[in-house]
């Protein structure tokens, strides 16, 4: 993301949005965060995602995770969208369970590195690509992910990479290809043998290598 790395602090940027005028680092309070961007109200695939978003916002909020979305409409728009997308969710009823920013200005998607140069409305202008911020409680970027317009994103993997990050933001740890809370995990490589004995109880196993490097080492957390 231009201008914005990870371990950057996030801007604490003022936006409306469908819960009135927030200062997102109010907004955030102590808790972990998700923000993510979608390219237009009313559009096919948005309208999937955040159905989808609404259906599991308990998870979010069981991880300390509070969401709120991003589109380059007006606060009007979102809410008469919000009513579609619920009525996505097989006829579900009741307000998004998460609030919309509203970006129509597109001030906070430049700021932020979201437009997509190759997808662009009727009058030509570019619309937000997906992108997928987590904050941590410090207010510093974990994680950025940018998917194109036309590709929808997969929330049961942003809920894993939050259980990776809250996990490892605890614990000397890392955690390997595919894994699921409940998996094994990897020492850090810093830890020396004897620091890694201390601090899990459970144990470490080294997988042997051809190389005879003592590096990949295994416990559970």
């Amino acid at each position: 993301m231009p201008g914005l790395l990870l371990g950057d602090e996030f801007p604490n940027f003022e936006a409306d949005t469908t819960i009135g005028r927030i200062k997102f680092h109010d907004f955030l309070g102590s808790s972990w965060g998700i923000l993510f961007s979608h390219p237009k109200d009313f559009t096919p695939v948005c309208t999937t995602e955040l159905a989808c978003a609404a259906r599991i916002s308990d998870e979010f909020k069981k991880r300390g995770v509070k969401m709120i979305a991003l589109s380059i409409d007006s606060v009007e728009d979102h809410r008469n969208w919000s009513k579609d997308v619920m009525a996505f969710n097989s006829g579900a009823e009741g307000a998004l369970p998460f609030p919309i920013i509203a970006d129509d200005k597109r001030e906070l998607s430049v700021q932020l590195g979201m437009l997509d140069p190759d997808e662009k409305d009727k009058d030509g202008m570019p619309l937000t690509a997906r992108c997928v911020f987590v904050i941590g409680p410090d207010k510093k970027l974990k994680l950025s992910i940018l998917y194109p317009a036309t590709t929808g994103r997969n929330f049961d993997e942003l809920l894993r990479v939050i259980d990776s990050l809250q996990l490892t933001a605890q614990k000397k740890v890392a955690t390997p290809v595919d894994w699921k809370p409940g998996d094994k995990v990897m020492v850090i490589p810093s830890l020396s043998d004897a620091e890694a004995a201390a601090l899990f109880p459970n144990g470490v196993t080294t997988k042997e290598v051809p190389s005879g490097k003592k590096y990949l080492r295994f416990t559970q957390p």
